[in-house]
């Protein structure tokens, strides 16, 4: 369980619950009667091609589209997400792919950014006591909170960028390709960051390429193709599966390694006897 501001979310709680959602660009169909479940203490990875829909969903629970049809509910109640600030009330953060920090600023600065606390004067020694408490909860290799975010490595970015979404516990957390540019070591740490957030028992979506870090940390991995819903898949499916699932195609460059491979297997196994 964990506790939060709502109270306790039960382990398994069903936080986010989609049935339908289309959107429309003029003519132009992006979603298309998308289902989707995340419950609490859950990593479910959203995977897809290029415009299969991915960014479209994630900025529809972020309040920044409107869906055109379906409905969405958060912890058993139907709600509406009118624009970002009703997503971040509610309780659904959002960390974008560009991390929106400002460089030229420290890590304190950065995770109170808009959320200063002090009614006459910036009351420096609360906001820097609660960032390192925010910090030391997610185990952040950060030399110090008064160091600028421009010093900082791609994963240390990611983790002010997280930590600034706890700030206001919230119960889900979207995670925008969290490693995309980063080197091994650096990815290695954003992955140990989101099984962190997921031991809170947060729910988190994680959108993302990358089919090794999608198995590394998720519990689900949902496919989506052309807009629509296109399977889910456990995280030790094959890369055949995925890659089927994603591009619609069977005979694709892995399936054909895959029956090289059994085929070799096959040989071997033959000449042994």
């Amino acid at each position: 369980m964990a506790e939060t501001d709502g109270g306790i979310i039960p382990a398994g709680e069903v936080v986010l619950s989609m049935r339908g959602i289309s959107k429309n660009f003029g003519a132009v169909s992006a979603l298309t009667g998308i289902d989707l479940d995340v419950h609490a203490g859950e990593v479910v990875a959203l995977v897809g091609d290029n415009g299969a829909g991915k960014s479209t969903l994630v900025k529809i629970l972020a309040g920044v589209f409107q869906p055109t049809a379906g409905s969405i509910s958060f912890r058993g109640n139907p709600v509406t997400l009118a624009d970002p600030s009703a997503a971040l009330a509610l309780g659904i953060a959002t960390v974008f792919q560009d991390l929106a920090l400002c460089e030229n600023l420290d890590v304190v600065a950065n995770i109170f950014l808009g959320r200063e606390r002090g009614p006459f004067r910036l009351d420096e020694i609360s906001m820097e006591v609660r960032a390192w408490t925010l910090l030391n909860e997610l185990s952040a290799r950060i030399p110090s909170v008064r160091d600028s975010v421009a010093s900082l490595s791609g994963g240390q970015r990611q983790t002010v960028a997280i930590a600034r979404s706890l700030l206001l516990e919230p119960k889900l957390i979207l995670l925008d390709e969290p490693t995309a540019a980063l080197g091994v070591a650096q990815t290695a740490e954003v992955l140990n960051l989101i099984e962190r957030v997921r031991d809170r028992g947060l729910g988190v979506v994680m959108v993302s390429h990358n089919m090794e870090d999608v198995r590394a940390v998720s519990d689900r991995i949902v496919v989506l193709r052309l807009g629509r819903n296109n399977g889910i898949f456990p995280p030790d499916a094959s890369n055949t599966e995925l890659v089927s699932a994603i591009t619609g195609a069977e005979n694709n460059s892995v399936s054909r390694r895959a029956i090289r491979q059994r085929a070799k297997q096959e040989t071997a196994g033959e000449k042994r006897v």
